[in-house]
């Protein structure tokens, strides 16, 4: 019993030396973000907007995350050990807008199922639909007039930490009266030059390109 408690004791003694220490050789940074909302995450954790103070024990190093939507991440890392570059006491995040976000717009017709009404004939109609596709997506991967479906296949673009794909899909709705449905397929991988066939790496978007905008007013009016 007294050989345990003694163990404990040592024990405890040299945790406190150690974090005596680790505190004694902190540093203490101010990191402030250009954009006063951006909500900045210190090693995963929230810890404000705008601007926090963080503090990085001896020999040790902490990363901080700074975002907000429409602009790009921000990460830096700051280590407190020896033969380090001397750290700062303060640390200033220009925040960069981000290329995808102002390459595209919100929508609600994006990932879902849009169904137009054809006033015209069955053969007019499908003609116009696949002039309509191949004007936006001219890689067309199945077209199948007897069933009325189209499918192009993925267009990508790439960005500075974003990946965009984007598909047309179209479906013989009814055939009276004559409609199709439109599907505008937008999704994001949240890297850039992620490979195309990499479909575990990509989600559901709730914004599409500003090039397939008019896409689905389009369909509607030309097929009137």
């Amino acid at each position: 019993m007294k050989h345990t408690l003694k163990l404990f004791l040592l024990l405890t003694l040299f945790v406190g030396l150690f974090a005596t220490d680790a505190l004694a050789g902190k540093k203490k940074i101010i990191v402030s973000a250009s954009q006063n909302d951006a909500k900045i995450y210190v090693d995963g954790v929230l810890s404000g907007t705008g601007q926090v103070n963080i503090v990085v024990l001896d020999n040790s190093c902490v990363t901080v995350k700074a975002e907000k939507t429409g602009y790009l991440q921000a990460v830096i890392t700051f280590c407190n050990r020896k033969n380090a570059a001397d750290l700062p006491k303060s640390y200033y995040i220009e925040m960069v807008r981000d290329d995808s976000y102002d390459a595209s717009i919100q929508t609600d017709i994006a990932n879902i199922d849009m169904e137009v009404r054809a006033g015209k004939s069955y053969n007019d109609s499908w003609r116009l639909v696949n002039q309509i596709v191949a004007s936006y997506i001219d890689a067309i991967e199945i077209t199948d007039k007897e069933t009325g479906y189209i499918r192009t296949s993925w267009e990508v673009q790439s960005f500075s930490q974003n990946t965009i794909r984007t598909r047309i899909i179209v479906k013989l709705g009814s055939e009276n009266p004559l409609t199709f449905k439109i599907k505008l397929v937008s999704e994001y991988s949240t890297a850039p030059l992620t490979s195309v066939k990499s479909d575990e790496l990509f989600r559901d978007w709730d914004r599409v390109l500003r090039k397939y905008a008019n896409l689905m007013s389009e369909v509607q009016s030309r097929l009137q």
